[in-house]
């Protein structure tokens, strides 16, 4: 073999493994930003670029200041340069997710730091350890009186009680622990728990945790008193439970009543609605109820 052989050989020989090196440091399939330029030359939309991004399973991004600028020059926007810094969010969520934040699949739903969907959850004491039930809203009527009798005897000074009527005369929710607590879940801040069309209550303090008047079939708590001094909207007094709380995080509060509950029917009912619909109205709003039973 002659020496311009030999030397056409080993040229040859260098850039097949060059090129083998290529291939093994970029596996097929890698985006790279050239590949996000060409789908932003072909007038992709940026969601369908992102989800790209996402979706893909090795990704080779320039992402210093130079090549920032060469995607802008090439009109990729902001959107789709920010999921190329950060293409794996979820991944990098759960890495670096503060304590009782970890994956929803392998949290504790009776763990009061583990994520709960929005809404007012007990913390009671069970045979089986402690126990979270999430409290359903139910719908009470407004409209009922008591006291007309003793108004127009003492000529309109005693007043009339507007009250907030639940049919049924248990609540779903019923649990023997006496010294139970809650957790307020908000869906984010500034909204009503999971429901919007309320009118902004943000924090335990717009609420007031109240033992209703039982009847046969019902259970009553007052929400507006009238005479001819005035109209005065909210609770009893005498029905109301006075309770702490303490904000956790963001959105998370724990309420703790400040004294043991008694066995009957109590109930959270929302400051921003009491009253809200006049005397005698049909409307409907939502409470929280729940029983304290006399056994354990």
């Amino acid at each position: 073999m002659t020496t311009i052989s030999v030397r056409i050989c080993t040229i040859v020989a260098a850039m097949v493994l060059a090129a083998s090196l290529c291939a093994a440091q970029q596996a097929p399939g890698t985006l790279t930003n050239r590949e996000i330029i060409q789908m932003v030359s072909l007038g992709l939309s940026n969601d369908l670029i992102v989800d790209k991004i996402h979706a893909a399973d090795v990704t080779d991004f320039d992402t210093s200041v130079e090549g920032l600028k060469a995607l802008k020059t090439a009109n990729v926007s902001d959107v789709v340069m920010r999921a190329m810094v950060n293409p794996h969010p979820a991944a990098a969520g759960n890495a670096g997710s503060a304590p009782g934040q970890e994956n929803p699949q392998n949290a504790d739903p009776n763990d009061p730091n583990s994520p709960h969907d929005s809404g007012i959850y007990i913390y009671a004491k069970t045979k089986d350890g402690p126990k979270m039930t999430l409290l359903e809203p139910t719908v009470y009527s407004e409209g009922k009186t008591s006291g007309v009798a003793e108004s127009a005897f003492t000529f309109g000074i005693a007043k009339v009680k507007f009250l907030a009527v639940v049919q049924g005369s248990n609540a779903a929710v019923s649990t023997g622990d006496p010294n139970l607590v809650f957790y307020f879940y908000f869906e984010e801040p500034g909204s009503a728990l999971t429901y919007a069309s309320w009118e902004g209550p943000t924090s335990p303090n717009e609420f007031a945790l109240l033992r209703f008047d039982e009847k046969k079939d019902s259970r009553e708590t007052v929400v507006m008193a009238s005479n001819v001094f005035g109209t005065s909207s909210g609770t009893d007094q005498k029905a109301s439970i006075r309770f702490s709380f303490t904000k956790l995080r963001p959105g998370v509060y724990k309420v703790t009543p400040n004294t043991s509950l008694l066995p009957g029917e109590y109930c959270f009912l929302s400051s921003a609605g009491l009253g809200r619909r006049g005397p005698g109205s049909a409307g409907a709003n939502r409470l929280f109820d729940f029983a304290v039973s006399s056994t354990p």
